[in-house]
């Protein structure tokens, strides 16, 4: 198949536009090592992040406390030059306290209107699932309309426009389930675990070092770059392939897989298959390939699929996760 895809795209692109698609991803090294330098481990949810960014996506991690999540966001965001703002969710939370809010003048007698903090590039929403549902709607519009509605004037986001948001698995209480609609809107949901022993090791000698971040990409560079990955190949076998993965969760039982009838309340959305289909675009950019792959579709499969399919009472009284679901189906759907 590689070779009949390469023949395909060099229908589609010059040598010379080849070529430049692949520097261009060689900066995306660059960042990386930029990143990894305060960043010990989890070299797989960097990944994950940098093709985010490209495919202008936010999302959802999740992990115990003090694994590092909010300090590998920070330090993304240094070596992407974008604006930040880390808001804390706690249960009293306003609306206004995000998107911001009318404040009345009495020199001028009229309105002025106070941005709130989601009026950055990157957004770092800290426990996300603290705050109820009136701060999930008003963060809503923001994630999927790029845009915040402020009294009776909507204002539109500075782009790109991401929001990265932490929940914590363990301590369930005094916090709100995130409502499934916004669940769908992060493209990703990512865990982050424990790191080894000798990685262990090595966080002491970086925080000793205070290792400074310097800025690897610029705004417009980033943007490009976003206009960039929609150029790379994808053949009409691997859209196939996407898709087949995307419906054997709402109908497993067309693609030999019954078991998998009773445990699946709900697949996942059409959200999933342009998530699918662009993230696995951005990966190929940045291993410097210019058409897509059936791996590029196995490793973001995972990241994109799981907080998207509803476990039936069934699955969860057996200790089926979602991951394990995505995994039999990887392993049953013949790639191209």
């Amino acid at each position: 198949m590689e070779i009949k895809t390469q023949q395909a795209k060099k229908s589609l692109f010059s040598d010379s536009a080849i070529e430049q698609l692949k520097e261009e991803s060689e900066s995306f090294q660059i960042l990386k090592n930029e990143i990894s330098k305060a960043i010990v481990g989890n070299k797989e949810i960097i990944d994950f992040i940098i093709i985010a960014v490209l495919c202008d996506g936010h999302i959802l991690l999740e992990g115990v406390p003090g694994v590092a999540k909010t300090t590998i966001i920070k330090t993304v965001t240094k070596a992407l030059g974008l604006s930040f703002q880390r808001i804390q969710f706690t249960p009293d939370l306003l609306p206004a306290d995000l998107i911001g809010t009318l404040i009345y003048n009495p020199k001028t007698q009229d309105f002025e209107t106070k941005k709130g903090p989601v009026f950055s590039n990157l957004v770092l929403a800290d426990e996300i699932n603290r705050s109820p549902a009136k701060v999930q709607a008003a963060l809503l519009e923001a994630m999927q309309e790029q845009q915040v509605t402020i009294g009776s004037t909507t204002y539109q986001l500075d782009r790109p426009f991401l929001v990265f948001a932490t929940q914590n698995p363990i301590e369930q209480e005094g916090t709100y389930k995130l409502p499934e609609a916004q669940v769908d809107r992060f493209m990703f949901k990512l865990i982050v675990n424990y790191l080894s022993i000798d990685e262990e090791k090595e966080i002491v000698g970086k925080n000793i070092e205070q290792q400074n971040i310097e800025q690897v990409f610029t705004k417009k560079e980033i943007l490009s770059a976003q206009k960039r990955i929609k150029e790379v190949y994808v053949d009409e076998r691997i859209i196939k392939y996407l898709i087949d993965i995307v419906f054997a969760t709402r109908e497993p039982q067309n693609f030999g897989l019954n078991d998998l009838s009773k445990l699946i309340m709900y697949g996942v959305s059409p959200r999933a298959t342009l998530a699918l289909y662009k993230a696995a675009q951005a990966r190929a950019f940045i291993k410097r390939r210019y058409f897509v792959t059936p791996d590029d579709i196995k490793a973001v499969a995972p990241v994109v699929m799981r907080h998207r399919i509803l476990l039936s009472y069934e699955a969860e009284a057996e200790g089926i996760t979602s991951d394990m679901i995505i995994q039999k189906i990887l392993e049953t759907i013949p790639s191209p």
